[in-house]
Parts: structure tokens; C-alpha cells; sequence
């Protein structure tokens, strides 16, 4: 379909609350999740959100068979999951690096569920239930967080593990 601009923290439709998709058969719904895959395949992104090219819509997709991003990241199956909802298995924490696609260029320490279920909806409507744990969990967690308007260096407990992709590597990875 299309590559989309990607917003950018700052941008004021980062910050809402998502509306539900309430029609699995719309010709929209197929445009805007061919688009998020386009946009994420071409930013080299293992996920993104319908917020994040404009769209406040509850609509997520996730995955990817490698990444240079993440070169340590497990293959992923491409997911699309819309009207997404997550609950925690157990009560690991885990913080790991995080960067996304509206803050390029930045990282930031991240505490997150290392195992979580979620569930959802595929573009048909036909229901998702599965389960997931580091960093596959990680990727659905911020990816979600997009949908209630919140961008991960909210989620980071020490600022002084947020900065520039480059000097992060230089002193602290």
C-alpha cells in the first residue's frame, strides 16, 4: 500500500487514548494495517502502531525474522493485532534497551512483564489468544502503550539510562 510518515514524540495524537475498531470488513481496516507493514518494514521497525502514522485506532503489528536494530532478537511471525489487550502471567520484571520509531535515534531502560498473554483480533476479525515472553513480550507491551498514548521514557525509572543511540553504545552497552 503506502509508507506513512511517522509522528514524532511531541505530536499530540502520541498522547490519546485509541478508539476500538468496531468493523473487521472495512476496506479502511485493510489499507491502514497494509500500511503500518509497509512503514515498518521500510524503518527497519520489529513494530508499530496505528497512532504512530496518525491513525487512533486500536491496531497494532509486530514482528520480524531478524533485525539489524535488534540483532539479537528472535524471529517473530508478522502479526497484525487489533483491539489488542495484555495481562501478566507472572510477576518478572526485566529491563532491557528500547527505542522506537517516533524517538529515532534514542534509547531508553526499560522495565517490563518478561511474560505476558494477550489477545486480540486479526484483520478478519477472527480472535488471537497466545503467549509471549522477552523481548516478543517487550515489543507487544510498547506497542501497546502507543494505543493508551504512552511513549516508553515515561515507562524508564533511571533518566540517566535515556539518550543518543551512539553514546549509549560508546559508555553504557
Amino acid at each position: 500500500m503506502a509508507v506513512k510518515k511517522i509522528l514524532r514524540i511531541g505530536h499530540p495524537l502520541l498522547l490519546g487514548q485509541s478508539a476500538p475498531v468496531t468493523a473487521f470488513d472495512a476496506a479502511a481496516l485493510d489499507t491502514l494495517v497494509d500500511d503500518l507493514l509497509d512503514t515498518m518494514k521500510s524503518r527497519g521497525g520489529v513494530g508499530i502502531s496505528a497512532p504512530q502514522i496518525g491513525v487512533s485506532r486500536r491496531v497494532i503489528v509486530f514482528g520480524a525474522a531478524n533485525s539489524q536494530r535488534y540483532p539479537d532478537m528472535r524471529p517473530m511471525p508478522i502479526t497484525v493485532l487489533i483491539n489488542p489487550e495484555i495481562e501478566q502471567t507472572d510477576n518478572e520484571i526485566e529491563s532491557d534497551w528500547e527505542g522506537c520509531l517516533s524517538i529515532p535515534g534514542m534509547r531508553g531502560l526499560v522495565p517490563r512483564y518478561r511474560y505476558i498473554r494477550y489477545h486480540g483480533f486479526d484483520r478478519r476479525g477472527k480472535e488471537i489468544k497466545q503467549e509471549a515472553e522477552g523481548f516478543h513480550a517487550r515489543v507487544i507491551q510498547h506497542e501497546l502503550d502507543h494505543l493508551d498514548g504512552i511513549l516508553y521514557p515515561q515507562r524508564i525509572e533511571n533518566m540517566c539510562m535515556f539518550g543518543f543511540e551512539q553514546e549509549l553504545n560508546e559508555y553504557w552497552r
